[in-house]
């Protein structure tokens, strides 16, 4: 008999006026995949009474969306264990409105899970309110000691298996929802993979993998990307590693990228694009680049080949994403595919197509 599935703590997602958009990453990767929360509700009081999967992804998955804490504490029929702040804007912090609404979930028993740039555990008002209310808060996003933060090493040439870095044209892109799909797709397939987190939500999903990158500072940022990844070779023995991508390579706010291509040291990118999207998402006056100019930058800075495109289908018809698909393959000569709406073989197809000593393992596995 199998032991029974160990129970995950409840979790309520606040993502007010946000849900489905571009700061509401977190709020939406939560929704579509937890390992470690049961995910009970979202908070948005735009979208309440709708359904968070039907919202996301035009499909119902049950998940309610509330208007407040207390709705979403009525529809559950008991306080849920955790409040997790499900938005991720570009200035990191809490504003006085949200204060209120973390340290009314504090006061009613909830642990916090924040993975703002914004540490609550050094914010003496919301140190006091935990020990008062006997709740713990995880700052997701905060850094190892500095001692014990690592430089680069070396010890990347030493991780033999491929490593795959799922990269974007822009930040808030869907490279993380990819890296996942892809990820259990080839485990699915037979092909033992395992993903590296790169920020706050891959790790509030459950990676047990990864560092929240932009929140080291950079003197170390190669280094424990490289750490991660070795830290994932030599703890599961997998036939692929997949790192998350962050921002862009050519995105004028956003490093990340560079660290990932630096410390990972990935044999292929697939590159995340959203065909309609004209300007940065977080920069309204900055033309988005074009696939091309993205893959030229990437192959330009790194020793590495750009082996697949994935479309972010925001503001298509299922026609325009067929057609964009087409397109890009033809321009690009590589495969094209977009990880929601079209069948995940096609991505494990894209890395069988560029690493093709892996259908030995295909086939060892369906021996």
């Amino acid at each position: 008999m199998s032991p029974a599935p160990l129970s995950r703590p409840t979790a309520v997602v606040y993502c007010e006026a946000n849900f489905g958009a571009l700061d509401g990453k977190t709020a939406n990767g939560l929704v579509r995949h937890s390992e470690t929360y049961e995910i009970l509700s979202v908070i948005d009081s735009q979208q309440a009474g709708l359904d968070a999967g039907t919202v996301l992804d035009g499909e119902s998955n049950g998940m309610p969306i509330c208007t407040d804490l207390a709705d979403a504490i009525a529809r559950a029929g008991r306080v849920p264990d955790c409040f997790i702040f499900g938005m991720a804007p570009s200035s990191g912090m809490l504003s006085p409105s949200e204060r209120l609404i973390v340290l009314d979930a504090i006061a009613r028993g909830m642990n916090v899970v924040n993975g703002l740039h914004e540490f609550l555990n050094d914010d003496p008002e919301f140190a006091a309110a935990a020990i008062a209310h006997d709740v713990t808060i995880l700052d997701v996003r905060r850094p190892r000691a500095k001692k014990d933060l690592r430089m680069f090493s070396g010890r990347i040439a030493g991780v033999t298996c491929p490593r795959i870095a799922v990269l974007g044209t822009d930040g808030a892109i869907g490279k993380r929802t990819t890296a996942t799909i892809l990820t259990r797709a080839l485990n699915d397939r037979g092909i033992k993979a395992v993903l590296v987190s790169t920020g706050q939500t891959g790790l509030i999903q459950g990676g047990r993998y990864g560092v929240a990158l932009d929140a080291i500072p950079c003197q170390f940022c190669s280094g424990e990307m490289e750490a991660a990844v070795v830290a994932a070779f030599e703890g599961e023995h997998p036939d692929v590693i997949v790192v998350e991508g962050q921002g862009a390579l050519s995105h004028p706010a956003y490093l990340t990228s560079s660290f990932i291509l630096r410390g990972a040291q990935p044999n292929a990118v697939i590159l995340q694009h959203a065909p309609a999207r004209r300007m940065l998402g977080d920069f309204p006056d900055v033309p988005m680049p074009t696939p091309a100019s993205e893959i030229n930058l990437i192959q330009t800075f790194a020793d590495t080949k750009v082996i697949g495109l994935t479309i972010n289908h925001e503001h298509l018809t299922d026609a325009e994403v067929t057609a964009a698909i087409t397109l890009y393959e033809l321009e690009l000569g590589i495969p094209a595919t977009d990880a929601l709406t079209r069948s995940p073989d096609r991505l494990v197809d894209m890395v069988l197509l560029a690493f093709p000593d892996l259908e030995r393992t295909v086939a060892t596995g369906a021996a």
